[in-house]
């Protein structure tokens, strides 16, 4: 949700008048960017730790995750409709994230209002390599093709309940639920992917109107590191960072425990960032932190572990050091794998298979072979220099005209 906040705040200081729509949890991260807030029902956090959220870890394979996803978020869907249509209906457009899908684009629809995809994954079917979600190798050409069609479908069952009321109440004619989305297509609906380039270039199956930005920064404003973290950075060599963002686990006990003894066994400190994994860690060698921006911290270390989400993997990219990707679920598999592949990761290491023999010999990798700090921050100076959001900014503009 972080990149939203930086987009949002490029539009707003172009003068326009932007709302963020989303969890209520998130509402500090707008109102931190200047932005009008509009909360939807549901706490992601509390669905994902609840006995169904948990069940996502029995599964194995992306498939069968994305199969316990699907049945989640149909339960969920219908409870942030009227929330979704309120907000609407207050809005002179819509930009819409991938999570939307079909309900968003039937609101925009229903209230004659120009909208236009802005997604952190690159969602749209190619022959170039698999659909994100399932975090799996290619399948060949054709073979990732028919994944990412039948990817499509499975999110367009997530609002096959929510879409027909949704159009019976704003006066549009019934239709079949895959019916909006595919005529969209049909007619070159526009899509704006917040990523570089440099990290997934835009397919060239993609169809016109599907194009890549590169990466929409979180706004961060004026904060500082809190005095203890800044002190405890400064008191040694570079540590490492070690966070699993908005990701939660089985065992946070058993897993804060394997990441310390790697850390210590590769002879390095470590910044843990709690998150919504619950980890900890104690000693002087070690600090327990918060919340606290990326772009102020991941400088100044010497790697970082990260679940390997799309905001996370690009602000290790953007500080330019090296990272070891530990995927949980959907497209964290994908963007692990893009950080091997840009040699600024030695190996992922899925969250399965972390011991802390494994996590410490990637570790005394990452920091000690240097090819992976010089690409990284070769890569990162590129990276830095690029701009997501004009764009979008001028698609904007554009919109209805």
């Amino acid at each position: 949700m972080a990149p939203y906040t930086g987009l949002g705040h490029g539009l707003a200081q172009a003068g326009h008048e932007v709302t963020l729509v989303t969890h209520a949890r998130f509402e500090p991260l707008a109102v931190r960017a200047g932005l009008r807030f509009h909360p939807l029902p549901v706490d992601p956090r509390a669905e994902l730790e609840s006995a169904r959220g948990r069940g996502l870890h029995r599964s194995a394979t992306g498939v069968g995750k994305l199969v316990r996803v699907v049945a989640m978020a149909r339960a969920l869907a219908g409870r942030m409709t009227d929330d979704l249509v309120a907000a609407a209906r207050t809005s002179d457009a819509l930009l819409l994230a991938a999570s939307l899908g079909p309900l968003g684009h039937t609101i925009a629809e229903g209230l004659s209002l120009p909208s236009m995809g802005v997604h952190l994954q690159p969602l749209s079917p190619t022959r170039e390599f698999p659909p994100p979600m399932l975090g799996v190798g290619s399948w060949g050409p054709l073979g990732n093709r028919v994944a990412g069609v039948g990817v499509s479908l499975a999110v367009e069952q997530v609002f096959a309940a929510a879409v027909p009321p949704v159009r019976a109440r704003l006066g549009l004619p019934r239709a079949r639920t895959t019916a909006g989305l595919r005529t969209r297509e049909w007619q070159g609906w526009r899509v704006l992917h917040g990523f570089s380039p440099l990290v997934v270039a835009r397919p060239r199956d993609w169809r016109a109107g599907l194009d890549v930005t590169g990466y929409w920064w979180p706004y961060d404003g004026r904060t500082r590191l809190p005095s203890r973290l800044e002190e405890f950075v400064g008191a040694g060599p570079p540590p490492v960072f070690v966070g699993l963002g908005s990701a939660t686990v089985p065992d946070p006990r058993r897993l804060g425990a394997e990441i310390v003894r790697a850390l210590r066994a590769a002879g390095l400190r470590g910044v843990i960032q709690r998150g919504w994994a619950g980890l900890e860690a104690s000693g002087d060698d070690m600090l327990t932190i918060d919340e606290v921006p990326h772009s102020l911290l991941f400088p100044r270390m010497a790697a970082v572990v990260h679940h390997a989400g799309a905001g996370t993997t690009a602000a290790g990219l953007r500080a330019g050091v090296p990272a070891v990707p530990v995927p949980i679920q959907f497209d964290e598999g994908f963007w692990a794998a893009r950080l091997v592949g840009l040699g600024v990761a030695p190996r992922t290491l899925p969250l399965r298979r972390l011991t802390a023999d494994a996590l410490a010999s990637a570790l005394v990798r990452a920091t000690r072979e240097p090819g992976y700090g010089e690409r990284a921050r070769a890569l990162g100076v590129r990276i830095r220099s690029e701009d997501g959001v004009t764009p979008v900014l001028d698609a904007v503009n554009r919109l209805g005209g």
